[in-house]
């Protein structure tokens, strides 16, 4: 009835450990991050932490940088371009690839782009991840389905946006902006129209690209000088001032639908031709006092002396008050349908343990894993003679006492028998983790076992429990469209065993 294994078990290759513990270190420090922090940043729901990608990664999320896959406005006239890409776990990404040696030294571009990581907000599209590999420097954020302000404002086809549309963008980004320099992160490069993107909801967020600049001295502003902070003309540096100067242009774009030139508005406030200002395609469809009070924040964002412009907590304190339909989603006023995606079905029949994670029965899971043993292990680890020590007993009697806690349902003294086995590090064995990312599942700590499962599948890269356990605490995390995705891969790995692969 013991629960102690004689299954051979292996040391990894010291080259292949190390790449291994690399790997591991780096995906578990990324996992701490996976609940999202206070405030606005709740709604963030289920954007991953900020962690390095592989070159290898983004190539093929790109089909090796394909230039159809480009979706920056300028095409390929773009000095940086961005491309749409799909990562393995079929997440949708937008990876903004710099100009070679626009940042010359990789610890800068890291550290800028880990600063700009750490911030999650629902208005933002957030920055999830960054590669640095030779000369090559990219960014990873969320991506964002639906097109830009400007394309919306500029080049509709089907409607124009209305009024309280455009009201709804001003405040969201406005709300962005301020979370950003509440966090520390107060400058925000060429804010224009097109770095307001909307996502699958059509709510607006502001591109994270702007929170760094296109290359470590480069320039900051890339429109037309005439939009310009005049005090950037002058000196060449962007101030949080100049941000509030920039998102004045902003308001200028919502409120004529055109780019003006912020002089020439100026000069037709000044003069009350505010209605001349208004967009046409509006066709008066909207509050003459709200547009006012709009038209009064313009001017003010506008003003040539920095000190002068508001701050963002006053900015977003007028903006709210005119937030009108607030309970009429988005895409319908943006007039674009929604498309809800049903989660697949698994390609493959799931095995009575994918059955047990598709329903997150965690009972049946133990027994399962009870029953399966340590079969899995087979082929992971040899030992050499030389390395059977007492050191190495110790560590198998660590094991041997963690797997009766586990049999006997004893879930905590399973968690520190089995850390006393891990931490000593001679030996790796994916059925620990497994049976590790369980307990920390019972105890209800899915962090803990999100981390132990993809731990078991750095060992094991194609076993299909790893990816199985990855599906339960997704799903424990509130991640279910990453939890389906998890099943289906496991389902997969099944599929590809039972026939012999």
């Amino acid at each position: 009835m013991g629960c102690c294994s004689s299954s051979p078990m292996v040391e990894a290759p010291p080259e292949k450990k190390h790449n291994r513990q690399q790997q591991s270190q780096r995906r578990s420090f990324s996992l701490q991050q996976v609940p999202t922090v206070g405030g606005a940043a709740e709604a963030a729901g289920e954007v991953p932490a900020f962690s390095e990608y592989s070159l290898a990664e983004l190539k093929a999320a790109t089909n090796g940088f394909n230039s159809e896959n480009i979706v920056s406005e300028s095409g390929e006239k773009a000095p940086n371009f961005v491309y749409k890409g799909r990562l393995q776990n079929r997440r949708w990404i937008a990876v903004k690839k710099f100009t070679k040696m626009a940042w010359p030294d990789p610890k800068q571009f890291a550290e800028e782009a880990w600063g700009v990581g750490k911030l999650r907000h629902r208005w933002l599209a957030n920055l999830i991840g960054y590669c640095c590999d030779g000369d090559e420097r990219l960014l990873v954020a969320e991506y964002m389905p639906n097109d830009t302000l400007a394309k919306h404002l500029f080049h509709w086809e089907s409607q124009t946006i209305e009024w309280a549309m455009r009201l709804r963008v001003s405040y969201y980004i406005a709300e962005a902006l301020e979370y950003c320099s509440n966090e520390g992160r107060p400058l925000y490069h060429d804010l224009n129209a097109y770095r307001v993107l909307f996502d699958e909801d059509c709510d607006p967020r502001l591109s994270c690209f702007g929170l760094m600049k296109n290359s470590r001295d480069g320039k900051s502003y890339s429109t037309n000088l005439a939009y310009t902070p005049p005090e950037y003309l002058r000196n060449g540096r962007v101030t949080p001032e100049s941000v509030i100067f920039s998102f004045g242009t902003v308001l200028l774009d919502l409120l004529s639908g055109k780019h003006i030139p912020p002089t020439h508005a100026l000069d037709m406030i000044r003069g009350k031709n505010i209605l001349l200002l208004m967009d046409s395609h509006l066709e008066g469809n909207f509050s003459t006092e709200e547009a006012t009070a709009l038209v009064d924040l313009a001017s003010r964002c506008l003003q040539y002396e920095p000190r002068d412009r508001p701050n963002t907590k006053n900015i977003v304190e007028t903006l709210q008050p005119l937030q009108t339909k607030t309970d009429v989603p988005s895409h319908v006023m943006l007039g674009i349908s929604k498309q809800e995606e049903a989660p697949p079905n698994p390609p493959h029949p799931l095995s009575p343990m994918g059955e047990a994670c598709s329903r997150m029965d965690l009972t049946a899971i133990h027994q399962i894993l009870v029953m399966t043993h340590y079969r899995d292990d087979e082929g992971t680890n040899e030992l050499s003679f030389q390395e059977w020590t007492q050191q190495m007993r110790d560590m198998l009697d660590a094991r041997k006492r963690g797997d009766f806690a586990f049999r006997d349902k004893d879930f905590k003294t399973a968690i520190d028998c089995y850390s006393q086995f891990v931490d000593v590090g001679t030996m790796v064995s994916p059925t620990v983790y497994a049976r590790r990312s369980l307990c920390h599942l019972m105890c209800d700590q899915p962090d803990a076992a999100l981390r132990d499962a993809m731990q078991a599948q750095c060992i094991y890269p194609e076993w299909p429990t790893a990816f199985y356990m990855q599906a339960v605490a997704l799903a424990k995390l509130n991640m279910h469209s990453d939890a389906t995705d998890m099943l289906n891969e496991a389902a997969g790995f099944e599929k590809k065993r039972q026939n012999g692969g």
